[in-house]
């Protein structure tokens, strides 16, 4: 095995084989390493997320390296069938590189048997492998920006199907109306690890496909408190987000972490009104957001710098601060305008809102449609009336750095790996050498970057899926990089030139549209500098 660098708190451990891969899976979760947060099982990878105060990247590789991988995971009995209307826009090109016809592409892919050798990418995508190896077929030399839910399709050895619309470069050959991942059903996963599946064509087949008995749903919604103090939102141009530090350990279903894209600017917001520094707050991009409280409260808001006016029941108009305590009365109606710098703000309220955790978290991910609903216009949301956590009111609070504006040049540090060798020296040199533009394309998944010259790679094999982290840099076929941020896929196919490190991550995701930025490579914990814009 081999232990590659990926971020200053994860590591890739590259094993021979997908069966090495889950049999160290396995050996992990039987007995855990404290100190590991999550691993992400992939075709010939297992990516391990650690915290650094407890475990060092040296004693979990050693750790790791005394791990029994000869043990192999029993299949499951479960069958799962899956009717499949073979109408995709890429049958014909998989026919011509598979060098079948569109029949054979169909009759073979149908009578081949599936096993779910892990899930990733998002939430309930299974990755299917036992395919017929005539229908093993590269991905798309561009990934589509947006493959629409219930796509059926391949990629080099794996098949699956695409629980929600998504990006992706997968090959599509047809749709299926089967629900791949629901919060009502338990698990909520269609395909768990181990379960077969088969596919069949309903232009020639018609069944009725069983799931797990539904429970009854439980709501993702904010939940609404009509005896306690509340908000209605008059006003949300773009819909907010209830965020807090994310969801760890859901790996195993494909569902990432998620949570704010500024965790400083988050507990900053917290702590401005003496809330737990991890509580549910609202992100807000863009400004323009507008509610009324219905009593006596306080409200602080942090990260970009937005101006802030408050008209009370009698219509006169005050403005207030970010990084300030806001007391406000029965009437007041809040407006928070477009910050000048930076691209989120996070609006906290004493108390914290009432809204319901989903697989343990309130974050919303906007990639994998799992958490509350957006918070739009018209809304009526509650905050908790339990006082027992709550502390005093914080009036030191600061921004941690800059923010940057549109046009600016942002410095960001990264760690390379762990593919940097996929790469030529020129591409290699050209990372820091040369500025990337931030796109109209980017948003929570992540910042789409386009640099006067691209990235090459040293061939163009196909790099079989693999965990990917936050601050990712993935470079497709294209050679423009992509830089995930909290939303992205679990898993990716696009080797990751180098990851961001963590303590720019915040910087990362306040960073608008039209900025440029620079990408500076370090090396170990006395590279690091301060965030810089």
């Amino acid at each position: 095995m081999r232990f590659l660098p990926v971020s200053l708190t994860v590591i890739l451990v590259e094993l021979a084989d997908l069966d090495e891969t889950l049999a160290l899976f396995a050996s992990l979760k039987a007995e855990p390493v404290e100190g590991v947060v999550d691993t992400v099982p992939a075709a010939r990878t297992l990516m391990i997320r650690f915290r650094p105060e407890k475990l060092t990247a040296e004693a979990l590789a050693a750790n790791i390296a005394t791990r029994d991988l000869s043990a192999r995971i029993t299949p499951s009995d479960m069958l799962v069938e899956i009717p499949v209307q073979y109408d995709g826009e890429d049958l014909s090109d998989v026919a011509e590189l598979s060098g079948l016809s569109v029949e054979e592409v169909i009759r073979r892919h149908t009578e081949s048997t599936f096993t779910v050798a892990f899930c990733g990418f998002a939430p309930g995508f299974g990755y299917l492998v036992g395919g017929d190896i005539a229908l093993q077929v590269p991905r798309r030399q561009s990934p589509r920006t947006r493959i629409p839910a219930g796509s059926v399709a391949l990629a080099g050895a794996f098949s699956g199907v695409y629980p929600q619309a998504s990006p992706g470069g997968w090959q599509i050959i047809g749709t299926t109306t089967t629900k791949m991942w629901d919060l009502s059903r338990d698990p909520p996963a269609l395909f768990q690890p181990g379960y077969r599946v088969r596919f069949f064509d309903l232009a020639k087949k018609s069944v009725l496909v069983s799931t797990t008995p539904a429970k009854t749903a439980t709501s993702a919604s904010a939940q609404t408190v009509t005896d306690a103090l509340t908000l209605k939102v008059l006003l949300a141009p773009m819909p907010a987000l209830f965020q807090d530090l994310g969801r760890f350990g859901q790996a195993g279903q494909g569902v990432s972490s998620s949570g704010a894209l500024d965790q400083g600017a988050l507990k900053t917001a917290n702590r401005l009104v003496g809330n737990p520094v991890g509580a549910a707050c609202l992100e807000i991009v863009l400004g323009g957001f507008s509610f009324e409280v219905s009593g006596r409260t306080v409200i602080g808001v942090a990260g970009a710098p937005c101006p802030i006016s408050i008209r009370d029941a009698s219509g006169r108009v005050f403005a207030a601060a970010t990084y300030q305590p806001i007391s406000l009365e029965a009437g007041d109606v809040v407006t928070l305008g477009q910050a000048p710098k930076g691209m989120r703000s996070y609006l906290s309220i004493r108390g914290g809102f009432h809204v319901k955790p989903v697989l343990g978290s309130a974050s919303t991910d906007t990639l994998a449609v799992v958490g509350p609903d957006p918070v739009t216009a018209g809304m009526v949301l509650g905050v908790n009336n339990d006082a027992s956590d709550l502390t005093s009111v914080s009036l030191t609070e600061a921004p941690a750095f800059d923010h940057p504006a549109s046009g600016d040049v942002v410095t960001l540090d990264v760690i390379m790996g762990p593919r940097s060798d996929w790469f030529t020296e020129a591409a290699i040199g050209m990372l820091s050498s040369q500025l990337f533009h931030v796109t109209p394309q980017s948003n929570r998944v992540g910042i789409r970057l386009s640099g006067e010259t691209a990235l090459e790679r040293k061939d163009t094999a196909e790099l079989p899926s693999e965990g990917t982290a936050t601050g990712a840099i993935q470079v497709p076929h294209s050679g423009q990089p992509v830089l995930f941020l909290a939303d992205h896929p679990l898993t990716g196919g696009y080797p990751v030139i180098g990851t961001v490190a963590e303590y720019h991550l915040d910087l990362a995701g306040q960073i608008p549209v039209n900025a440029q930025i620079r990408f500076r490579p370090v090396r170990d914990f006395g590279d690091i500098k301060p965030a810089t814009v």
